[in-house]
């Protein structure tokens, strides 16, 4: 039964659950990580570890996308990014990363004026002039290949208000999977005087399968799997949501509730299997327990990755929305850890783990906890009992 509560004479609300509120519960019959696979399988696809990063230019330099595939997950990249408006992507981190550390005002040679002062505003500010860049197809084109030509799998993330223009383009340039991802969508955006963009015919025009998010609740995860994609990611990644529109998604509880839509939906359609992707507030190896343990096959991560010596913002992180043109919603900051030795994203990743609070040997924290609570792969222990910590 649902637990809703009254919060006003008239007026009641349905109490939610996020990751930190929860825990997983071992069972009486333990096992060997060792004998834990954590294998994951989208269409065609397959991954030694339930991890993709989250598709932003403080992560995706091309190195670190080659090195995710390499460590068994699945790189993104972010079509809307730098890669195809800058040739000179490092340049151009080194100037959020300026602006946001207070250096002086300066210009370039292409007259892109820096803001100094530090903070937010000017790392805001500069995020948003660097992205008011004409988009280079043909020199995003010629980067998603230089990926492709390295022999790992790519994931390109494209907007759905710019999907229909871009996705052809990525398809070409060889992206194997598209990601559709903003941080709240429909399968069907209507807007008023444009054409609205119906996912499920458009997801049926491609040659490549489709990701697509994100999605917080039981309803709407439901319409988008019958759109035909493969994956539903579940959440809105590191935003500012709850700040800027009110709007919060309580994570362990919209992963419980796409779940359900999910096994609706395999009895609806017979047997199609709809993958669901975490992408939220997972900060460490725990978090990516519990979300696996409410119903997600894989995680996204963001923040957590940015420490990796490979991460393209040298241990700050901003996530694709911080520079939107008029009403960005993510932050610029650091990862905490940047006086500590640099990991390698295969540290992050694969272990071995120096430091003791889940923030490195992801899949070695998730292998334990699961062989801790009895299970051994990936789909059974999505049945491991919770409990709530409040």
């Amino acid at each position: 039964m649902r637990d809703h509560v009254e919060i006003g004479i008239g007026r009641e609300a349905r109490r939610t659950y996020n990751l930190d509120d929860i825990s997983v519960v071992s069972s009486r019959r333990t096992r060997s990580s060792k004998d834990v696979d954590t294998t994951w399988h989208i269409d065609a696809y397959r991954f030694e570890v339930p991890f993709i990063n989250h598709p932003t230019d403080a992560l995706a330099s091309p190195e670190f996308v080659i090195e995710m595939g390499k460590q068994g997950g699945l790189g993104v990249i972010n079509a809307e990014g730098l890669w195809g408006r800058h040739a000179d992507i490092e340049g151009a981190i080194a100037k959020v990363i300026a602006a946001y550390e207070g250096n002086e005002d300066r210009n370039d040679a292409s007259g892109l004026e820096i803001i100094g002062g530090g903070d937010q505003a000017a790392a805001t500010r500069t995020l948003q002039q660097l992205h008011a860049a004409p988009l280079d197809t043909d020199l995003l084109t010629e980067r998603i290949s230089q990926v492709r030509d390295s022999g790992q799998i790519v994931a390109v993330r494209v907007s759905p208000q710019n999907a229909r223009e871009l996705a052809p383009v990525v398809v070409k340039a060889g992206a194997d999977l598209l990601v559709i991802q903003g941080t709240l969508i429909s399968a069907q955006h209507v807007d008023t005087g444009g054409e609205a963009l119906n996912l499920k015919e458009f997801i049926g025009s491609l040659d490549v399968p489709v990701i697509a998010g994100g999605v917080s609740d039981y309803t709407t995860a439901l319409h988008m799997m019958r759109t035909g994609a493969v994956g539903i990611i579940v959440g809105g990644g590191e935003n500012t949501n709850a700040l800027a529109l009110g709007m919060k998604v309580p994570l362990a509880t919209a992963i419980a509730d796409v779940a359900a839509a999910r096994r609706d939906y395999l009895d609806e359609t017979g047997g199609r299997y709809v993958h669901i992707l975490a992408d939220g507030d997972i900060e460490n190896s725990g978090d990516v327990v519990k979300a696996i343990a409410c119903g997600a096959d894989a995680v996204v991560l963001g923040s957590p990755l940015a420490r990796a010596k490979e991460a393209a913002g040298h241990g700050y992180f901003w996530p694709a929305v911080a520079a939107h043109p008029r009403f960005p919603r993510g932050v610029v900051s650091d990862s905490g850890f940047l006086d500590e030795d640099v990991p390698s994203l295969a540290q992050i990743i694969n272990g071995p783990s120096q430091l003791p609070w889940g923030v490195e040997n992801f899949s070695g924290g998730l292998k334990r906890a699961m062989a801790k609570c009895g299970y051994t792969d990936l789909k059974s222990f999505q049945k491991v009992t919770l409990h709530v910590q409040r």
